[in-house]
């Protein structure tokens, strides 16, 4: 038992939690997955938020029920009794708060989508990060999924340099269109709600270096159009009406290509947070998601603005 990870979860709200114990515990799991295990968990929801509250009580069943996971009484206990966090709480406005104890602890911790619901609280969780030298990392699961892998490992703005002899070329991007399901809900206004995933795969595609945005939205859907600081141009589509699928169009050197998504990326996103917990590692650098928070804050400002061209508030 000394060599297992032992993992504390925050937040029992979402079927994330069921997912990720359910590959963590699989003994059929590649090795690479192998060696962690949840023992213990807060189950913290939303009292005002539908989605949270009426599920909460489900989730935390079945992972007493199946997984034989321990309840605690808050945060602070939780630390007491794991090596490395996942920070799963549905609601982004819990995050800061459910954050403190565990950077005063030290815990690496792999925070869920959204990081926050806003991004004054995404600039305070980031501020906590660094001065606690926190390892921690959050992303969408999208991010990780199969179609996107290239541009994960290896982002190179044009125009790109040729690859050393052995060396896989790089993926150039020239521009990309993600789009993605995009329902609201007020308490984590536009994107941070379910529409993060697109933009994941927006900056996952581009990278860093947006500076501007102009968004339109209709009860159908949003479209937002970033500006990158070379000149590039990322737009992220949120789908309210029609086949809520996700995916990008990137434009390369070499055309256009369409990348839907595989559908493979829970597992992804799972051997990501287990080489993190082993390396401290991240694979997302925290400076790049504030940045991501910021496009989003742009984004619903310019929505509310009737569209107005915008600053990314960095």
């Amino acid at each position: 038992m000394a060599d297992i990870i032992r993992i504390g979860m925050i937040g029992l709200d979402t079927s994330h939690c069921g997912a990720f114990a359910g590959i963590f515990h699989d003994p059929k799991s590649p090795e690479e997955l192998q060696g962690f295990r949840v023992v213990a968990a807060y189950p913290s929801f939303s009292p005002d938020l539908a989605s949270s509250a009426s599920r909460v009580d489900e989730y935390k069943q079945q992972l007493i029920d199946k997984h034989g996971v321990k309840m605690v009484d808050s945060v602070e206990e939780l630390m007491e009794q794991v090596d490395v966090v996942l920070l799963h709480s549905v609601d982004g406005r819990r995050h800061l708060a459910e954050l403190r104890p565990v950077a005063k602890a030290g815990k690496p911790c792999y925070i869920d989508k959204p990081f926050a619901a806003s991004l004054a609280d995404a600039k305070e969780m980031v501020k906590l990060i660094k001065e606690h030298r926190l390892p921690c990392f959050s992303a969408s699961s999208l991010r990780f999924d199969s179609a996107y892998a290239a541009f994960q490992a290896s982002r190179v703005p044009a125009p790109a340099t040729a690859p050393a002899e052995g060396q896989a070329e790089a993926p150039v991007v020239l521009g990309c269109d993600a789009y993605a399901p995009a329902s609201l809900d007020p308490t984590n206004p536009g994107f941070f709600w379910y529409g993060i995933h697109g933009v994941e795969i927006l900056y996952t595609v581009m990278g860093t270096g947006c500076r501007r945005v102009q968004c339109t939205s209709t009860p159908d859907g949003d479209l937002a159009v970033g500006v990158w600081a070379d000149g590039r141009l990322g737009t992220m589509r949120g789908i309210r009406k029609g086949p809520h699928h996700y995916g990008a169009s990137v434009m390369g050197a070499k055309g256009l290509e369409c990348r839907p998504s595989i559908g493979d990326f829970y597992e992804g996103l799972c051997r990501a947070v287990a080489n993190f917990f082993r390396t401290r590692q991240s694979p997302v650098p925290i400076d790049e998601t504030l940045e991501l928070c910021a496009f989003i804050d742009a984004a619903w400002r310019s929505s509310q603005q009737g569209g107005d061209d915008l600053a990314l508030d960095l």
